[in-house]
């Protein structure tokens, strides 16, 4: 069952929608939608290769366009092949492209692969792309918050160098969201056609002692 999550002022349409099922990834055409995440729990032999990897002294970067049936995804970390869990991490990260692809029936896919230490994006912002598809393995997901808790002309240039908390772009006791660990969130950008006004708002979280460290797997339209 899919949870709506309704805006509260009528001059706001875009909605974001949390459910548990893999089929409902397709709605994000949805006009008054910008935002979709699936929760999921993967196995225990992946989650065992993440954290092996996250532990791991040095780190992730793989930045690849990856044409789709051309690509041999038991290759995409050779280094790391002999960990327990690889086989099967390496065909989730083939099943979610798969999916991305057919979603959008796109032949080639930009894949981004990484290990983070702090936050990439710290200040809230909307992407340039049409749509974007995330997913955190073992640790903090992306922040984002509701097209109705926000003051966008407080983006960018409009916050005049202030820190996301003073600015004015966060409502008064507007909650700042999380994406789940392990989800798959399809956030639209400005870069979708009639999304131009309403592109998910989102940063990287701020690490902690506790979870240090986050495996990141980003997909866009190449």
């Amino acid at each position: 069952m899919a949870a709506v999550l309704q805006p509260r002022f009528s001059n706001y349409t875009a909605q974001a929608v949390i459910s548990d099922d893999l089929a409902d990834l397709s709605k994000i055409y949805a006009d008054d939608i910008h935002m979709r995440i699936v929760q999921r729990t993967v196995s225990e032999q992946i989650g065992g290769f993440v954290r092996q990897l996250l532990q791991h002294p040095h780190d992730t970067n793989i930045l690849q366009t990856i044409t789709i049936g051309a690509f041999d995804f038991q290759q995409l970390l050779p280094q790391h092949a002999h960990l327990a869990g690889y086989r099967e991490f390496c065909q989730d990260i083939e099943n979610i492209t798969a999916l991305f692809s057919d979603l959008f029936d796109l032949p080639q896919v930009g894949l981004r692969l990484h290990t983070l230490d702090k936050a990439m994006c710290p200040k809230f912002h909307v992407d340039k792309v049409p749509c974007r598809l995330t997913c955190t393995y073992g640790g903090t997901g992306t922040e984002w918050l509701r097209d109705n808790d926000i003051d966008r002309s407080k983006l960018g240039l409009g916050a005049n160098g202030l820190a996301d908390t003073v600015s004015g772009l966060l409502k008064a006791h507007a909650p700042i969201q999380t994406v789940p660990t392990d989800a798959l969130a399809l956030l639209k950008g400005s870069g979708w056609e009639g999304n131009e006004q309403h592109g998910l708002v989102h940063r990287s979280p701020q690490l902690s002692p506790e979870a240090p460290r986050r495996l990141l797997l980003t997909l866009d339209f190449s």
